[in-house]
């Protein structure tokens, strides 16, 4: 069974609001750098990095992060290997930098853990926040959003999704129960 929890219109509303917030945290756009986490986290960031644009009249630099070789929940031994994330990847220099790391969901995270293992590894970041659309709780490390869009309280069996038009053809979130 599937229950939309946003819309488009609830998306882009929670992406203003968040927008704000890291203006309003951060007081401007100095020193700011978005990175956005792949897949969904980079469509985010960009949407956030439009508004601030928008509003600020600023164009803050965006990076992104690909996490996969970062991550501790890996069991296939033959994939470990030493992580690589090069600079362009990132986009931007985040040494003395407030970064905002942006991704949709935020569960366990060891997601949000792995992407700031990647960013130390580029320099170092004045401050790390983080930006998600959803917590829905259940966390496994002492790790927590500083700008959330909407806390939806789940169960194990139950998974949220974001969809996002640049990957999904539309913009909405979604629970739904697992099925066994």
């Amino acid at each position: 069974m599937v229950k939309q929890i946003w819309d488009e219109l609830a998306m882009k509303r929670a992406l203003t609001r968040i927008t704000y917030e890291i203006i309003e945290r951060n007081k401007g756009t100095e020193n700011l750098v978005l990175v956005g986490i792949k897949t969904r986290g980079v469509y985010l960031a960009q949407r956030i990095h439009d508004r601030i644009k928008e509003i600020e009249g600023v164009d803050v630099p965006l990076g992104q992060l690909d996490i996969t070789l970062y991550r501790d929940d890996r069991h296939d031994a033959s994939l470990k290997q030493d992580p690589v994330v090069n600079s362009e990847q990132v986009g931007a220099d985040i040494s003395d930098k407030h970064v905002v790391l942006v991704d949709d969901v935020i569960y366990t995270g060891r997601t949000i853990r792995a992407a700031m293992d990647a960013l130390m590894d580029q320099g170092r970041p004045s401050s790390i926040a983080v930006a998600v659309l959803v917590d829905r709780g259940h966390r496994e490390l002492p790790i927590r959003a500083d700008f959330v869009g909407k806390n939806i309280p789940t169960s194990s069996d139950e998974q949220v999704s974001v969809n996002v038009k640049e990957v999904d053809a539309k913009d909405e979130v979604n629970l739904e129960a697992l099925v066994k």
